[in-house]
């Protein structure tokens, strides 16, 4: 669901790693500047991950690197 939220430009350059137990979001991103961008992005994000889901994400962090 993370593609659907935040659309095709930020996934193709980030990727959902995994769900903590306790609501953290793990993220890969591409870059330095993309984890500034989703954590500018955050509220917004978590908003719409958490509609219609019942346990709820609380926090988004980035892992900087991913392999292509």
């Amino acid at each position: 669901r993370f593609r659907e939220v935040v659309g095709e430009r930020v996934a193709a350059n980030a990727r959902a790693e995994a769900v903590t137990a306790d609501g953290l979001l793990w993220v890969r991103v591409r870059s330095s500047p993309w984890a500034a961008e989703l954590s500018l992005m955050a509220p917004r994000i978590l908003a719409r991950l958490n509609q219609d889901r019942d346990g709820k994400i609380r926090d988004l962090r980035c892992i900087v690197g991913m392999n292509e």
